[in-house]
């Protein structure tokens, strides 16, 4: 069964239980979103994706409302342009956003200037957190999207090793009192790294590569293989850079993994060069 909805004037069709978002998408429409993910339940945590709906005394977030029968949605008024441009302000003052994909587009399309916040405004920024061989925590890129926080519970891999600690500008993600990665229930599986959206939780060898300047996304191949560790047929894509493999990743839409994998195929890779 399908529904009618109108984006921006124009008739979109999407089926029943879907999305603003995803009629959004279906319309060709780049709507910025952050703590979104198509494996993950949306948390409405980031608030770039809020559209102007007809009826509504608020604005509504995209990625969690749902689409409607004679629905008329609109994204790009004065309204929605504000609303987004100010989000993105406050999240790009305080976060470091340098390496978050589409960000800087973002922000130009908007005309967001965070630096009009001054060069004292409060930031979380803090020191990288390298306490083992496979992936760093950088929370000073840390937007609480709860993206990791969902993958690593009830959406993925029901561990539950991370959670929001704090309140306020003081929330942070965090291990179970704190401690160390390694001395916490991570079981290293690293599907908090696929989900992150502005580089906060990075592989090892990308923050290494960043760091000596010698990472470069221009210079990389992406192939897709499946992991040969055990049957159950997750599909993998390296990405490989002077012949070298710097991390895997696994697709969204893949029907086995949703985006997901363990810790032999996120990090077992490194014996093959």
């Amino acid at each position: 069964m399908t529904i009618e909805l109108r984006i921006d004037g124009v008739p979109i069709e999407v089926e029943d239980g879907a999305t603003v978002l995803d009629a959004l998408q279906l319309a060709g429409l780049d709507t910025p979103t952050l703590c979104y993910g198509p494996n993950l339940t949306p948390v409405n945590a980031c608030r770039v994706c809020m559209v102007e709906v007809e009826g509504s005394r608020t604005l509504v977030p995209a990625c969690s409302r749902p689409a409607e029968p004679d629905m008329v949605v609109s994204t790009n008024t004065d309204r929605v342009r504000h609303s987004r441009r100010l989000v993105l302000e406050f999240l790009a003052s305080s976060v470091d956003l340098s390496v978050a994909p589409g960000v800087g587009a973002w922000l130009d399309e908007y005309g967001a200037e965070p630096s009009r916040f001054g060069a004292d405004r409060a930031t979380v920024g803090q020191p990288v957190k390298v306490q083992d061989d496979l992936y760093i925590r950088d929370y000073a890129k840390c937007i609480l999207c709860y993206k990791c926080v969902e993958a690593c519970g009830v959406d993925a891999q029901n561990t539950f090793a991370i959670s929001v600690a704090g309140r306020g500008f003081e929330a942070t993600i965090s291990t179970e009192f704190d401690v160390a990665l390694p001395d916490s229930a991570c079981v290293y599986c690293g599907n908090c790294i696929g989900v992150c959206p502005t580089g906060a939780l990075m592989f090892k060898t990308e923050f290494d590569m960043r760091e000596n300047g010698t990472w470069d996304e221009d210079r990389q191949t992406v192939t897709e293989t499946i992991c040969s560790f055990c049957g159950v047929g997750c599909s993998l894509e390296l990405f490989v850079q002077d012949n070298r493999i710097v991390k895997v990743l696994s697709p969204l839409d893949h029907d086995v993994t949703d985006g997901h994998l363990c810790i032999k195929g996120r990090f077992g890779w490194e014996h093959i060069q």
